[in-house]
């Protein structure tokens, strides 16, 4: 393949996006061996197989919806690697989305609002602005993906969080009424090593969210470790995760499948939002992900109400007290049994 086609003479695909991050990028395609690769625009690749298999199911995969979350961009710039360069050819429709690039080059989770709190059409409530205009456009491109493709669709949005977690890896199930996980997820899940899985309580405006609930597809969002600066990740606490995905890509059965455990399930107890002047968070600053904590220990309160742990013990993920009046501060979760 002739790269200098689709990343301008840049030496790959996020070296391309870093580059371009503040232009209208324009289209440009150049075909591969098995197919057809696709530059709808800046931090966006499309691969459409010459010959699709019957059935298969289309893929979405995004990383960089917060600048700073650099691993999981860094992962998705190798898989673009591996196709460009013939180690992995896939068999199935693919879309590629590096979502926030002026934030990955500020090295920031956002410049102006907080991309994954715009989909699902929350970018129209806000000024107009980089993310918002970044949001409407990341929607318009996976709905033509969305009606190129009618079969089966999944999307994993890769993400990292700022604070430590007691359980590294962990996947987050959007909300939508009558869903349950598919058998063939939770085997996906199992493979890359992804041991916790959270299903969430209501609707969101999430990346994930939205491909869940407009598009119709089995999506989750993945955090895959802590946040790091580019070149200071180590790729090799993903490798489950690569091997699954280039497996799913070239529909190969998953790799040591066998001998990995289902993920441990999670449900939402609570949400925790910020009352006012008299909230009261009781929770210390460094805190990780999944602390637990035991029945009867108060965890917020304020003038009128306060939250304690129920009867059973219950865990914290993302809080964060520094957020708006009426904006969650995190969420308790409990562990369930039997599933």
């Amino acid at each position: 393949m002739d790269r200098g086609v689709l990343f301008d003479g840049q030496p790959d695909w996020l070296a391309h996006t870093l580059a371009t991050a503040d232009q209208s990028c324009a289209e440009a395609s150049t075909t591969l061996p098995g197919g057809r690769l696709i530059r709808p625009g800046t931090g966006l690749l499309q691969f459409e197989p010459s010959q699709p298999l019957n059935g298969a199911p289309a893929l979405l995969l995004s990383a960089g919806v917060h600048g700073n979350e650099t691993a999981p961009i860094e992962l998705l710039n190798r898989l673009v690697d591996n196709i460009t360069n013939g180690v992995v050819r896939p068999r199935i429709p693919l879309l590629f989305m590096l979502g926030n690039p002026p934030a990955m080059v500020a090295a920031q989770r956002f410049v102006e609002h907080n991309l994954n709190r715009l989909f699902r059409g929350a970018w129209k409530g806000y000024p107009d602005g980089g993310e918002t205009r970044r949001a409407a456009q990341l929607e318009t491109t996976c709905q033509a993906f969305r009606d190129r493709h009618p079969g089966p669709l999944r999307h994993y949005d890769l993400h990292t969080a700022i604070r430590p977690s007691r359980r590294e890896k962990f996947a987050l199930y959007p909300f939508v009424e009558g869903r349950q996980v598919p058998d063939d997820e939770l085997d996906f899940l199992a493979a890359a090593d992804i041991g916790t899985l959270l299903l969430q309580h209501q609707p969101a405006t999430t990346f994930s969210a939205f491909s869940a609930e407009t598009l119709g597809a089995e999506s989750f969002t993945l955090e895959l470790g802590k946040v790091h600066p580019f070149g200071h990740n180590d790729l090799g606490r993903l490798t489950a995760l690569n091997k699954a995905l280039m497996a799913l890509m070239e529909q190969r059965s998953l790799p040591d499948l066998d001998h990995r455990r289902s993920p441990a399930v999670f449900r939402v107890v609570h949400e925790i939002l910020n009352t006012g002047e008299h909230f009261r968070f009781h929770i210390a600053d460094d805190v990780a992900n999944f602390t637990e904590y035991p029945t009867g220990t108060v965890i917020w309160e304020d003038d009128t109400t306060e939250y304690r742990v129920g009867p059973e013990p219950e865990a914290i993920i993302f809080p964060n007290p520094k957020v708006p009046v009426g904006h969650r501060v995190g969420l308790m979760v409990r562990q369930c049994s039997g599933e």
